[in-house]
């Protein structure tokens, strides 16, 4: 079941329709982000219907106060908000006196597009004889830099008097404030005939948590005559106004949005956006646009993969790159990917396993090291928060949060905030992947044993000796399967536990870190646990179960259930939820997913036949994984299929849920379902290999990665036919760097220059 309100189009999402049932699924979909801040796709104009307005900030949030029981020591003090800032693309519009209201008005010739290719969204509209053509886009060149032109022209053949109010509005909240709640309050604001600025301030807290200031100034070009400005407590406001008859007349608003993170105290940063003002004054709205065009262009140099045969693959991939992107480019070290992004506050929080599982995978091959150096770099900054979060629990070492901003655990469920601790074993996991797949030791030899070593004392006082079983445990968790709390011996958080303690031991036998104070006791201490450690395992099944007492559940496949129970999440009880068999997300195969090399496609297929049937992919991050399992296995159906939910699971709102915003971390999924599913790209033990398949639906896909130094292009099918019999092959090109050794099908080549097999699947 889904709902698509988009046009398909392999560049563009576009409709020809003003959604008013589905308005804010399409202020999701039309998210405009440039890394430093973004926006939902709003109208800027008055729209008095339903609209969830949302503009927001990289790295600014706000520590609401959480309350909750006595007994339940070391609970976060707070839950860290994204918080919803000063709306500074609101306008005004007056055709002949009348407010143009597009939730009210006769509006005629409606469309609004995004242009993923170049960072672009576009909206006609007519109203009052009057026809508006807006353009907007978030500078990649500028950071700073917001853009949004109205072109306005007569239809009716009459003359219009147009008035534009351009404003900056401060008096803003969260959808999930309470009782209307607001975490800003007014500094300071300034207007002239030309311009108007207002610096907000997020307002004071207990904790400690630093305030933000963020500054916005507009200044203005085009054919409108400016009639002066205006402010009250919340906002500031400039007017202008236009005859407008058969010639276009066009209005240009530009803010310079900047922080506190940036420039210190207030007249620091209101400095900054005057000189960023001034630096673009005199610079034609081609030229901005220009710049910024081409910095979207040179991103998709590398990051695009062109599929050939379907349309609705191909914008999926580009619709997930896109706001992907549009969030994280590895610009700034203090930042990292927050789970909706710019799009939307569900969640809170900025910083999820989500990054270490499933973006690092991505950026390792599609941006420079550096970039992946600073996702796991932004860890080992918060190293001390992580050792303050253990001890919170009465435990040694370090546990990283499962939702934070600074490194101090800052969610409000207890179930996810100190039951899934399985995180600690995905951060890990990072170091390694980074370190597996670039080569370089360097950061695992210094930052990164210094991470390992922290977690590895947590694991190691997080478990216990069961001594009937002869076998250490971990109780009390919660693993990726959210749909089971608080259960015993989840066999990932387990698996995951053990290999932290294996590769930490490894790592320090390799690269001696006496400043450590790692004992000879304690490394032997830590090898018991790996060599003992307790995992699920079913004889008769044949697989490995869950969680103790898993297979004791009522066991039946999501096909046994009616349609009108799904979502669950949306459908049951949590009581009900909890009690079934029914899983969220990959689980057990989110294990056999990152430790591929250590089981055998007999141990992968029967732990798939059994797991896959029962998940209601209720999690954004589930398809992917399962794309790219059911891809190994051979099972092309199920891994288009996934693949299919990944990419598209925004577009067409599989999870009923996007109008909150998209689910941005999950993104990386569709590139993943692709690269490591379809193409079968693996590295296991540093040496890459591919074993491609072309789904039958498609004529031809092609991606580019950047691997040791070299960047390789990949290109399956359609174009690529030298065999007999139609054959189509897989071409790898090395387009930088020295040759490689590599794996195709299991044969070794060396790649330099092209090298075309044939497609064997």
């Amino acid at each position: 079941m889904y709902t698509r309100i988009m046009e398909i189009s392999p560049w563009t999402l576009r409709s020809a329709k003003l959604e008013k049932e589905y308005k804010r699924l399409q202020e999701s979909l039309t998210s405009l982000g440039n890394g430093y801040m973004g926006m939902r796709g709003n109208f800027e104009e008055t729209y008095s219907a339903d609209s969830h307005l949302g503009t927001y900030i990289a790295g600014v949030w706000f520590p609401d106060k959480t309350r909750v029981g006595w007994w339940k020591n070391g609970y976060p003090k707070y839950f860290g908000k994204a918080i919803n800032a000063l709306n500074f693309s609101k306008v005004k519009i007056f055709v002949d006196n009348q407010e143009v209201d597009l939730a009210k008005n006769d509006v005629a010739d409606f469309s609004i597009e995004l242009d993923m290719q170049h960072g672009v969204l576009r909206r006609s509209f007519t109203v009052f004889g009057v026809r508006f053509d807006v353009c907007k886009f978030l500078s990649v060149a500028q950071k700073e830099l917001a853009v949004i032109r109205w072109e306005a022209v007569s239809v009716d053949g009459k003359t219009h008097q147009v008035r534009i109010d351009s404003i900056i509005d401060a008096d803003v909240k969260n959808e999930d404030s309470n009782y209307e709640e607001k975490f800003w309050q007014v500094l300071d604001k300034g207007v002239s005939d030309g311009l108007s600025y207002i610096a907000t301030q997020t307002v004071a807290n207990p904790f400690g948590v630093e305030q933000f200031i963020v500054n916005a100034e507009q200044t203005f070009a085009g054919s409108f005559k400016a009639l002066g400005g205006s402010q009250t407590d919340w906002q500031v406001s400039n007017s202008f106004e236009a005859k407008v008859g058969s010639t276009p007349e066009t209005f240009e608003k530009r803010v310079i949005v900047t922080t506190s993170r940036d420039y210190q105290g207030l007249e620091a940063v209101k400095a900054a956006g005057r000189a960023l003002s001034e630096k673009i004054a005199g610079v034609a709205f081609e030229t901005l646009l220009d710049a910024h065009k081409a910095g979207w262009l040179h991103r998709w140099e590398i990051a695009d993969v062109v599929i050939e045969g379907s349309d609705e693959a191909q914008q999926g991939i580009r619709f997930n790159l896109f706001q992907l992107f549009s969030t994280y480019y590895g610009e700034d070290a203090r930042l990292n990917i927050g789970p909706k992004g710019f799009t939307g506050e569900k969640y809170g929080g900025a910083t999820y396993w989500d990054t270490e599982a499933y973006a690092v995978p991505l950026y390792l091959a599609l941006a420079e090291p550096e970039v992946t150096r600073n996702l796991l770099q932004y860890r080992r900054n918060q190293l001390p928060q992580a050792q303050h979060n253990a001890r919170e629990q009465g435990l040694a070492g370090a546990l990283y949060p499962m939702v934070t901003f600074t490194g101090i655990e800052c969610h409000n469920e207890w179930e996810i905030t100190f039951e899934e601790i399985h995180r600690n074993g995905a951060i890990p996991y990072a170091i390694y992947n980074y370190t597996n797949y670039t080569g370089d030791e360097s950061y695992l030899a210094k930052e990164g044993l210094e991470v390992l070593v922290e977690v590895s004392r947590f694991w190691a006082d997080r478990v216990h000796f069961s001594k009937r079983n002869g076998k250490y445990m971990i109780h009390g968790v919660t693993g990726p399967n959210e749909y089971e709390n608080n259960i015993n011996n989840n066999w990932y958080t387990n698996t995951l536990a053990a290999w932290v303690l294996d590769y930490t031991h490894e790592a320090l036998a390799k690269y001696p870190r006496p400043d450590l104070n790692v004992s000879a006791a304690e490394l032997e201490k830590w090898a018991d646990i790996s060599a003992n450690m307790y995992r699920p395992h079913d004889e008769e099944l044949g697989v490995f179960v869950q969680h103790d007492g898993f297979l004791d559940k009522d066991i039946r496949p999501v096909s046994a259930l009616s349609p009108d129970d799904l979502p669950l999440n949306q459908k049951w009880s949590w009581d009900k939820i909890l009690r079934s068999p029914f899983i969220k997300q990959a689980d057990v195969l989110q294990g056999i997913y990152f430790f591929g090399d250590r089981f055998n496609i007999d141990e992968k297929r029967r732990n798939f036949d059994f797991y896959e049937p029962m998940t209601v992919h209720e999690s954004s991050l589930s398809p992917c994984i399962h794309s790219i399992l059911a891809a190994e296995l051979g099972k092309e159906e199920k891994a288009v299929e996934m693949y299919q939910r990944t990419a598209r699971l925004d577009l067409d709102n599989y999870n009923n849920d996007t109008e909150d915003g998209l689910h941005i971390t999950s993104m990386t999924g569709s590139w993943l379902a692709i690269v490591q599913g379809f193409a079968q790209m693996k590295t296991w033990g540093g040496k890459l290999s591919f074993a491609p398949f072309l789904p039958s639906a498609w004529t031809g896909y092609a991606f580019h990665i950047n691997y040791r130094g070299r960047l390789i292009k990949v290109a399956v099918g359609k174009e690529n036919v030298v065999f007999t019999l139609d054959r189509k092959s897989v071409v790898f090109t090395l387009l930088k760097g020295e040759p490689l050794d590599l794996q195709v099908y299991g044969k070794d080549i060396t790649l330099n220059g092209s090298h075309t097999v044939a497609l064997e699947k």
